[in-house]
C-alpha cells in the first residue's frame, strides 16, 4: 500500500505565515530571521491540526469555533511578535 502524504500539513502554518507577512510592516526593525522567529512562537502556542484540504476543516467547523480560531490565531501572534521583540531587545542591551 502506497501512501500520499505530501498534503498533509498544519492547517495553522499557511495562516501564521501569511499573518506574520501582513504585520510585519508595523514592525520596521524586526529582520527576516526574527519574522520566522515569530512564525515559530506563534505556532507553538497554537494547537496542531493537521488536514489534507483547509477547506475540510472549515467546512465542519461551527461558527463558534471558527471565531475561537481567530482569537488564538490573533493571541499567538500578538505573544510571538512582542516575545522576539523582547528578547532582541534583551540581547542587544
Amino acid at each position: 500500500m502506497i501512501s500520499n502524504f505530501e498534503q498533509v500539513h498544519n492547517y495553522y502554518e499557511r495562516l501564521v505565515f501569511e499573518e506574520v507577512l501582513r504585520r510585519a510592516p508595523r514592525w520596521p526593525n524586526m529582520t527576516s530571521d526574527m519574522l520566522a522567529d515569530v512564525a515559530c512562537v506563534a505556532l507553538n502556542r497554537l494547537p496542531a491540526r493537521y488536514v489534507r484540504h483547509d477547506v475540510d476543516l472549515m467546512f465542519y467547523l461551527t461558527e463558534h469555533e471558527r471565531h475561537a480560531i481567530e482569537l488564538s490565531l490573533e493571541a499567538a501572534l500578538d505573544f510571538g511578535y512582542n516575545f522576539v521583540k523582547d528578547r532582541s531587545a534583551k540581547a542587544g542591551a
